[in-house]
């Protein structure tokens, strides 16, 4: 069951614009099982050009859902980005299921991560961040990572039971790097 916390910026949150989000949003509950339960962070934002920009975040425990779209119309921003979030899930569902078939796994969970990540100008550690390693293999690792829009991902490998990153490299493509 998904929860909502929608806020504004630069813009009161009406009982329309809210509705209208609910709708939008739960109908991506088609792709998610009855007992998950989640909260989607909606941040509504308007700007001085009249522009309008729509973020969600959607943390599930196997999946971090995350959009944002801008347009010249606060509800067709909605739209944009409860499509992209349709594609996200769709690709997930498609690329795992195609996995777990030709590795044999039953369920295959994915590390939710925090993507506000900070810039740091000096080697002052800012922030600390714990996460659960999920079992997982390289490709399933750079789809969450894709996903999130980062440039690494932090996860377990599922065939050697050791810790794996992924990242992305200056060209494009990806790298793997297995701690020993």
């Amino acid at each position: 069951m998904l929860k909502f916390n929608i806020r504004g910026e630069n813009i009161e949150v009406t009982d329309s614009i809210r509705d209208y989000v609910v709708k939008r949003i739960n109908k991506l509950q088609k792709f998610f099982e009855d007992n998950v339960e989640a909260t989607a962070h909606v941040n509504l934002k308007v700007y001085p050009n009249r522009t309008y920009k729509v973020e969600v975040t959607i943390p599930l425990p196997y999946l971090t859902l995350r959009a944002e779209e801008t347009s010249n119309d606060m509800y067709g921003s909605v739209d944009l980005v409860t499509d992209k979030l349709e594609r996200q899930i769709r690709k997930y569902k498609t690329k795992v299921n195609r996995k777990s078939r030709e590795k044999g796994f039953k369920n295959l969970e994915f590390v939710p991560t925090d993507d506000d990540a900070e810039s740091q100008d000096d080697l002052k550690i800012v922030r600390t961040k714990q996460i659960s390693l999920k079992p997982m293999d390289p490709e399933e690792a750079v789809l969450q990572m894709d996903m999130l829009g980062h440039d690494f991902f932090v996860f377990q490998d599922a065939e050697t039971d050791g810790t794996s990153i992924v990242y992305r490299r200056k060209d494009g493509r990806y790298g793997l790097i297995e701690a020993e």
